[in-house]
């Protein structure tokens, strides 16, 4: 999971779910300025995992983050140092 939540995007597309909760793939394209194949893509590969889950909705496919548990673990790493953190509280 921390693999595919290494790259930018598919970050930001949890992160908006988190947020937004159910969303489809067409709102999550507009909010995120991506093409609609990039933002497909990325959330087939985190379906894939269990990441997030699906759900249609007449013609369109809502998706929604499938297990809070994946949130916490954001949240801890959210919480945690980074490098940038580390070297401003040196000064």
């Amino acid at each position: 999971m921390l693999r595919l939540l290494a790259h930018p995007h598919r970050l930001k597309i949890v992160e908006t779910l988190e947020r937004a909760g159910a969303t489809p793939v067409h709102d999550l394209t507009a909010r995120l300025r991506l093409p609609q194949a990039a933002v497909s893509g990325h959330l087939a590969r985190m379906r894939a995992i269990g990441l997030v889950a699906c759900e249609r909705r007449g013609r369109e496919v809502c998706y929604r983050v499938a297990d809070g548990r994946s949130v916490s673990i954001l949240n801890c790493i959210r919480g945690c140092p980074s490098p940038a953190n580390l070297k401003a509280n040196e000064k």
